[in-house]
């Protein structure tokens, strides 16, 4: 409404089907038929909207696309998900979530980019015994390598916030509902069991 671009970035991994991905492009006016590595679209649908496929983890593309587009600010929801995942595909959080996580960082810094908000999750908890959860409660006892690389990130951003002035914003999310929702969450797995009538599988 304000007139700004709004650049969309994700690797269109295969964690689950792409095809759902390339439906929320759809809706975005992005052809998934135009997308190449590190190629900026513009959508057909939205004259503000432009997508790129690029890997947070490529290093030297992250810095090229930060330098060309001039960012106001960064909304970082990229990440490599999947609690369970994380014990059978190590490698892939540390390059996502660490390496792609301070890639942004030094983005942001050698950019001059003051505003970062980025996804942390509700995992950092770990083994917290006190509920309902607050922003106070030690973080420190993580249980997956996928909490640990999101108690990574806060560090990381605080450090950056305390080192070169950046406003940084960390949203602990719990369980995300919504349209387009992945399938391995909460809310579809339980749609899923209800209408097959199997039972519901507690964790």
């Amino acid at each position: 409404q304000r007139g700004d671009t709004v650049i969309g970035l994700d690797n269109i991994n295969d964690y689950y089907d792409v095809n759902l991905k390339y439906a929320r492009l759809n809706e975005l006016g992005i052809d998934k038929n135009e997308l190449e590595d590190n190629k900026l679209i513009n959508s057909k649908t939205y004259p503000n909207h432009k997508f790129v496929k690029m890997d947070l983890s490529d290093t030297n593309s992250i810095y090229k696309l930060f330098e060309t587009e001039k960012f106001d600010a960064v909304c970082n929801l990229a990440a490599q998900a999947g609690v369970r995942y994380s014990i059978e595909n190590p490698h892939a959080y540390i390059d996502s979530n660490i390496k792609g996580f301070m890639n942004i960082l030094e983005a942001c810094r050698h950019n001059n980019i003051k505003n970062l908000s980025y996804a942390s999750s509700s995992s950092v908890y770990g083994l917290n015994k006190s509920q309902p959860f607050k922003t106070s409660d030690h973080t420190d006892h993580p249980i997956s390598l996928y909490a640990a690389t999101k108690k990574s990130n806060e560090m990381m951003a605080h450090t950056y916030s305390h080192l070169y002035n950046i406003s940084t914003t960390g949203l602990r999310f719990f369980t995300v509902y919504g349209p387009w929702g992945r399938p391995d969450m909460a809310p579809m797995l339980f749609a899923d069991a209800i209408l097959n009538d199997r039972a519901i599988k507690v964790f």
